[in-house]
């Protein structure tokens, strides 16, 4: 089911700026729920920076008072049987592992609510800027749908018992919560998100993006290893590193007292 915005503009904007890629959910009229064509617009849009080289950094935000209201419940409601709910979990899934294996480090630019899918794709991302009046739930248990595919990102990034009270109650937690749980990184004052987004995007942007890409590949492949294959796996990547152009050059200046000049290789 699509609306008139769906045809009147893009359901997903981008703005490029000194290397760091803005991707904004616009929707703001359906409080920016993940309809099929949501979906299908997020993820090409996180697919063509995959390969874009000039992007160093990936923030996702959101235009409108929601930052994202889940999936499209009049699209559910509608649907046609366990073919179609397959095809809209699937799409959904694909999307948020898709922002694991974006070699870019992705950060959300959080503001209003985030619920249901829309909190797993904030849990789904690198890293989290939240407005101090953001809310985050997984309200699904209200309306007889449990949050089970939110429940995969929620439950890797806050602790455990925290993760199924969320699940359990459908209960919105606030954003200071939200940061003591683990979920955001750093809560702002609203009228300070963009710049504070800004700010951390543009520290990141100073690293090398290959080093980047390596650190971030290595930290979700040995998220859920048993210890000691952690490190084999971890051990490797650090080989792999050091073989890296930009390992040679940063340390070089580190022992220089000089600023490296990344060849991001």
């Amino acid at each position: 089911m699509t609306d008139a915005h769906d045809t009147a503009a893009p359901l997903v904007l981008r703005d490029d700026r000194d290397g760091v890629a803005w991707l904004r959910l616009n929707r703001p009229q359906k409080r920016n729920a993940l309809s099929l064509a949501m979906l299908d617009a997020l993820a090409e849009a996180v697919e063509a920076l995959r390969t874009d080289r000039d992007v160093r950094v990936v923030v996702l935000a959101a235009e409108g008072p929601v930052f994202c209201a889940g999936h499209d419940l009049v699209e559910l409601r509608d649907g046609d049987g366990p073919k179609f709910y397959r095809d809209v979990f699937d799409r959904c899934s694909t999307l948020m592992q898709s922002l694991h294996r974006l070699p870019q480090p992705v950060i959300a630019s959080v503001h209003g609510m985030a619920t249901a899918a829309g909190c797993q794709l904030v849990a789904s991302c690198d890293l989290v800027v939240a407005g101090e009046s953001a809310r985050f739930a997984t309200p699904g248990v209200n309306i007889g749908l449990f949050c089970s595919t939110p429940m995969v990102a929620l439950s890797r990034v806050v602790a455990p018992r925290a993760a199924l009270e969320m699940l359990l109650t459908g209960d919105a937690v606030d954003a200071a919560t939200a940061h003591t749980l683990g979920l955001v990184n750093h809560v702002v004052a609203d009228d300070a998100l963009a710049e504070a987004t800004a700010a951390l995007a543009s520290r990141l942007s100073q690293r090398s993006r290959h080093v980047l890409a390596l650190g971030k590949e290595a930290w979700y492949a040995q998220l859920n290893l048993p210890r000691a294959r952690a490190y084999d796996y971890t051990t490797a990547m650090m080989v792999r590193n050091m073989m890296a152009d930009d390992a040679a050059e940063g340390i070089s200046a580190f022992l220089e007292r000089r600023p490296p000049q990344w060849k991001d290789r």
